[in-house]
C-alpha cells in the first residue's frame, strides 16, 4: 500500500496545495502530530485520524509506515514535509517495510509564506537554521549561525523560543551581531495562516529582546535588505542589468 507524506503549509486550508489536499483525501487514514491533526480535522472531519505528541516522531512514523501496510495513509507535517519534517525519518525506517510505497508531497514552508507577508526578503540566497537543540547541539547552531552570517546570507531562523529555551533567540541575536550590524533590517511572523497572525519589523538590536515563541519565525537581512514600503526586501540586482 501507500503512505503519502505530506506538507500541508501553514495551516490554513488556502495555504494548502492542491496535491496535498489530493492526497489527504485519498488516504483512508491521517496520521500526525496532535496540534496538526487538530487543524486538518477542521478540514476534513470525515478522516479518521491517529495522533502522537511531542517527542514521539519516531513512534509516529511507525504508526504510519505499519497502517500504510494495509491502508492508504498520509502522515501529516506543518510547511514542507522535508524541512524539519518526517519524510527523512520515514525513509530512514523504510527498509523494513519494503512493501509500502512512500511519496513525498512538498508545501509551503513558513519561511516562504512568512516572507510573502513580510514582503520579499528571500529573493537573494538564504540559509535556515533551527534553534532547537532537541536533536542538533547548541554549539553546532552557534556555528552555523557563525557561517550564514559571515556569508552574508539572509537568515531564516525556526524554532526561535519555548519554555524550555526561552533566551536562544537572544543568545542567536548576540552572535549575529558579532558579524552584521545592529540596524540589519529583521522582521517576524507569528501563527502564520492561523488565528492570531501577526508581523512586524525591526531592527538586529531589537530583535534580541524580542519574546518569540514555537509559533513565530524570524527573518534576519542581509547587508543589503532593506525597507520599501514598509516592506522587508532583498535585492538581487535586477536593477543594475
Amino acid at each position: 500500500m501507500k503512505l503519502y507524506i505530506v506538507g500541508f503549509g501553514c495551516g490554513s486550508r488556502d495555504g494548502m496545495t492542491l496535491q496535498a489536499e489530493k492526497a489527504i483525501l485519498e488516504s483512508e487514514i491521517v496520521v500526525g502530530y496532535t496540534t496538526y491533526v487538530d487543524i486538518i480535522k477542521k478540514f476534513f472531519p470525515e478522516k479518521e485520524t491517529l495522533s502522537t505528541g511531542m517527542k514521539k516522531e519516531t513512534e509516529r512514523v511507525r504508526i504510519s509506515l505499519e497502517t500504510a501496510k494495509n491502508k492508504t495513509t498520509a502522515l501529516i507535517c506543518s510547511g514542507d514535509a522535508e524541512l524539519y519534517g518526517m519524510a527523512g525519518l520515514a525513509y530512514q525506517l523504510s527498509p523494513e517495510y519494503p512493501d509500502v510505497e512512500i511519496q513525498v508531497i512538498a508545501g509551503v514552508t513558513a519561511g516562504m509564506s512568512g516572507g510573502a507577508l513580510l514582503g520579499s526578503p528571500l529573493t537573494n540566497d538564504f540559509a535556515v537554521i533551527s534553534l532547537s537543540d532537541l536533536l542538533t547541539p547548541w554549539e553546532k547552531i552557534k556555528q552555523r549561525l557563525e557561517f550564514a552570517s559571515k556569508a552574508d546570507f539572509t537568515i531564516v531562523i525556526y524554532n526561535p523560543s519555548s519554555k524550555g529555551r526561552s533566551e536562544h533567540l537572544a543568545n542567536a541575536c548576540r552572535i549575529l551581531l558579532e558579524y552584521k550590524s545592529p540596524e540589519t533590517v529583521c522582521g517576524y511572523v507569528r501563527n502564520i495562516g492561523r488565528d492570531g497572525e501577526e508581523y512586524g519589523l525591526m531592527t538586529l538590536s531589537e530583535l534580541e529582546k524580542f519574546r518569540a515563541d514555537m509559533f513565530t519565525t524570524v527573518f534576519i537581512g542581509n547587508s543589503e535588505t532593506k525597507i520599501i514600503n514598509g516592506k522587508m526586501i532583498t535585492p538581487r540586482g535586477y536593477m543594475n542589468v
